[in-house]
This record gives C-alpha cells, structure tokens and sequence, in this order.
C-alpha cells in the first residue's frame, strides 16, 4: 500500500487561488486533473478532469453539491454526479473517474495521482 510519504506530490496552485465550492484544472504529469474546495473550510479533493461520456476535459467547472452523505460534483455537460471522494458516477458507475490525494502544504495544494 502506498504512503502519504512515498507518493509524488506536484503543487497545483495557491490554496486562497481556489475560491470556496469551486474547482480549476491541472496538469499533473499529463493528467488533467480537478482540484475543488468545498466550502470555506480547508477541505480539497481531486479527480480526474475529464468526463468520461463526452472525451471533454469540463469536471473542474462542474457544480458542486451533495447527494446524501456523498460530496458530488455534476458534470456541465451530461449532468452526471460524481463523487468526489471516489470518483465513482452515481448514474453510471462504468464512467466513474478516478480519485487523487491532495493536500495543502504551507498554503500550496499538492496533488498525488492515485
């Protein structure tokens, strides 16, 4: 099992750069990635950026919302939910993406593809 220590962090941005429910896109080692904070509190979560039914890298301007218990983000495009501790879609577990650590350090978010 991979550690927190052992896995390859690349810094995305600035943590105040992220406005509150709200995502941006990042290349992470080739990777278009979507990196959200939810709420006003530290709390960040990366998944792949692109949609998995359309090919289009859009996941990162999705809403951000809940179903239940599970944080979601809703496609723009297909409106499928996908939550973004998993990466699982709750329509159509066969398109889910997946999920990466992320992290803040000394105010930096750093991402870890999973």
């Amino acid at each position: 099992m991979t550690t927190e220590t052992t896995l390859q962090w690349t810094d995305v941005c600035a943590a105040a750069d992220i406005l509150p429910d709200t995502g941006v896109c990042a290349l992470v080692d080739g990777v278009h990635v979507a990196v959200f904070r939810v709420g006003e509190s530290e709390q960040f979560f990366a998944i792949d950026n692109v949609d998995p039914k359309s090919g289009a890298s859009v996941l990162s301007r999705g809403l951000i919302g809940s179903l239940g218990d599970r944080t979601v983000v809703a496609s723009p495009l297909y409106k499928n939910h996908f939550d973004l501790r998993t990466g699982e879609c709750l329509e159509a577990p066969e398109h889910s993406v997946r999920a990466h650590a992320v992290r803040v350090e000394a105010g930096t978010v750093q991402v870890a593809l999973g």
